[in-house]
C-alpha cells in the first residue's frame, strides 16, 4: 500500500467518524444537552430485556409480595416524575445478602435484600431509587457502552479465578460485569442530585438518603475494604454525606411540599421476618465441606480455596487464581448428552473419557483441553434425576499438580442425609418494641443478641452502640430462621 493510498483511506474513515459522531448526538433527558450515543432508546430497552433473565438466574428471586408491592409502588410513581416517564420501570428485590443497588439499560432497576434489611426508614429507600432511577433517565449505561462500542472494548465479568479461565463457558456466564458498570464520579454525582429531586417530588426527605451513607461507610469499614459493597465505584460515602445534605438543603427550599415524609416504624414492620444474611438453604460452606441442604448432596473443597456460590453455579478456587472448580446444573436429559453438550459448547478436545461410579451414582470422568494453555477435568454426575457437571481447570503447564484437588472433590459427591447439616437457617429480622430507655447496648443485651453481632446490630440499626433509645422504639433483632417463610 502506497503513502498516498493509506492517507486516503486515513482520510475516508475520519469523515466516517465525523459523520458517525454527528448522526449519533442525542439529546440527554436530564442535562437537555447533546451527547454522542451510539445506542438508541430501542436497543436500551432490548438490553434490559436480555440482561433481565439473567439477573434473576445468577442471584433468584427474593419472594415476598409486600416489600415488591411496595418497591413497584413506589417505583413507579417516582418513574412517572422523572425526566423519562414514559419508560416502563420494572423492579426487583434480589435473595442475595449483599448490600447493593443497581440499574440496567431499559428501566430495569435492583434491590438486594441485602441492601432493604439495612434500610431504617422509607426516605432513606427512596433516595437510593431516586439514584438508581436518575442512572436510567440521564442514560448513563448508554452513554459508557457507546464509549465501549466506539473504543471496541469488551464488557468483563469479575469472578474469583484467574482470566486465563474465562474462556470457558461456565465461566463466562458469570460475565455480568456489564450489569454492574463502572460509572465515573460525573456521572455518580449526577445520580445523587437526582435522587434527592426525585425523591423530595414524591414527598420524601431526601436528608435521610445522605443518613444512608453513613451506614455505607460503616460497612465499609468493617469489612476492612477500602471500596463498599454498594455500588463498589461509587464515590466516597463519606463525601457524598456532605454534598447531599447540601443537595437535599437545596431542594427542599424550592419546593412548596410540608411535613417531607420519612416513615421510620412503617418501613420497619414491613421487613420484619426479611430474611438476612447468607441463607445455607442455598448452600454454604462449613469444615472445607460444601452441603446444599435443599438439593440435599455435599462434595469436599480444597483447603484454603475460596467459595462463590450463585444461584447458577459455584465457583472454588485458590487466592492465587492459578486453578478453577466450577460446579454447576449440566445442559441434557442423560449422561450422553451432558457430555455432547458440554464438549460442544467449548470446542473441547478429548484427551480421555471413561464410564464411572461415584459413590453408586453414574458418572463421566473426562480429561480435555480447552485450548492450548488450558486443560480440565470435567465429571458429569447423575444424581436424584439430576446431572450435575463439576470442571477443574488449569493452565496446562500446572495441571498435574491441581488433578489430584480436582478428583478429591469431584469423587467426594455424596448424597446429604445428615439432618444437622440440612436442618440450618438463614437468619432473620425481627423488629421489637424497646420496654424501656436504655443505650442501643443495653437494649440488644435485653433481647438476648449474641454479643459478638452487637457492632453488626448497630450498623444495621443505623445507630452506634452507645446512643440513647427511648422506650416505645422500634428496633432491628436477629432471630434463627425456621424454614418459614
Amino acid at each position: 500500500m502506497t503513502n498516498r493510498t493509506f492517507r486516503h483511506r486515513i482520510a475516508a474513515f475520519s469523515l466516517i467518524l465525523i459523520g458517525l459522531f454527528i448522526y449519533s448526538c442525542a439529546r440527554n433527558p436530564v442535562t437537555g444537552k447533546r451527547q454522542f450515543m451510539l445506542v438508541s432508546e430501542k436497543r436500551e430497552k432490548a438490553m434490559g430485556l436480555a440482561y433481565d433473565p439473567q439477573i434473576i438466574q445468577e442471584f433468584g428471586m427474593y419472594e415476598n409480595k409486600e416489600m415488591q408491592d411496595f418497591i413497584n409502588g413506589y417505583g413507579k410513581k417516582m418513574g412517572a416524575i422523572s425526566h423519562r416517564p414514559k419508560i416502563d420501570y420494572q423492579f426487583r428485590i434480589l435473595d442475595t445478602p449483599v448490600v447493593n443497588a443497581f440499574a440496567v439499560p431499559g428501566g430495569y432497576v435492583y434491590f438486594t435484600r441485602g441492601i432493604m434489611a439495612h434500610f431504617n426508614n422509607e426516605a432513606e429507600f427512596a433516595g437510593v431509587l431516586g439514584h438508581e432511577i436518575g442512572h436510567v433517565t440521564a442514560r448513563h449505561s448508554a452513554q459508557q457502552q457507546s464509549q465501549q462500542i466506539l473504543a471496541q472494548i469488551g464488557f468483563i465479568g469479575a469472578m474469583i479465578a484467574s482470566e486465563k479461565f474465562r474462556n470457558y463457558s461456565d465461566v463466562a456466564e458469570t460475565g455480568l460485569g456489564l450489569l454492574f458498570l463502572k460509572f465515573g464520579r460525573n456521572h455518580e454525582m449526577e445520580s445523587d442530585k437526582l435522587g434527592v429531586e426525585y425523591s423530595t417530588k414524591i414527598g420524601y426527605d431526601a436528608h435521610e438518603m445522605a443518613n444512608f451513607f453513613q451506614t455505607i461507610q460503616r460497612i465499609q469499614e468493617k469489612e476492612g475494604v477500602s471500596i463498599p459493597n454498594f455500588l463498589s465505584t461509587h464515590p466516597d460515602p463519606g463525601d457524598r454525606y456532605n454534598r447531599v445534605h447540601q443537595l437535599a438543603t437545596k431542594e427542599q427550599a424550592k419546593t412548596s411540599k410540608s411535613n417531607l415524609k420519612v416513615n421510620r416504624d412503617k418501613y420497619l414492620k414491613m421487613i420484619d421476618g426479611l430474611t438476612y444474611g447468607e441463607d445455607p438453604q442455598q448452600g454454604y460452606v462449613e469444615g472445607n465441606v460444601f452441603y446444599h441442604p435443599q438439593m440435599k448432596f455435599q462434595f469436599p473443597t480444597p483447603s484454603g480455596w475460596q467459595t462463590v456460590n450463585s444461584s447458577s453455579q459455584v465457583q472454588i478456587a485458590p487466592k492465587d487464581g492459578k486453578a478453577a472448580i466450577i460446579f454447576s446444573l449440566a445442559q441434557g436429559k442423560s449422561l450422553a448428552q451432558a457430555k455432547q453438550a458440554a464438549i460442544s459448547a467449548d470446542s473441547l478436545k478429548v484427551i480421555d473419557s471413561q464410564n464411572i461410579k461415584v459413590n453408586g451414582n453414574d458418572a463421566i470422568a473426562m480429561v480435555a483441553d480447552l485450548n492450548k494453555q488450558v486443560r480440565l477435568l470435567l465429571y458429569l454426575i447423575e444424581y436424584n434425576g439430576v446431572i450435575y457437571k463439576f470442571a477443574g481447570l488449569a493452565e496446562t503447564a500446572n495441571y498435574n499438580s491441581f488433578e489430584g484437588k480436582f478428583e478429591t472433590c469431584f469423587k467426594g459427591f455424596k448424597s446429604l442425609t445428615d439432618q444437622s447439616k440440612i436442618n440450618v437457617y438463614a437468619d432473620k429480622l425481627k423488629i421489637v418494641t424497646v420496654a424501656k430507655d436504655g443505650s442501643l447496648s443495653d437494649v440488644l443485651k435485653a433481647n438476648n443478641q449474641a454479643s459478638n453481632k452487637m457492632e453488626e446490630l448497630a450498623i444495621l440499626n443505623g445507630m452506634q452502640l452507645k446512643d440513647k433509645v427511648s422506650k416505645g422504639t422500634l428496633i432491628k433483632t436477629l432471630v434463627k430462621g425456621d424454614g418459614k417463610k
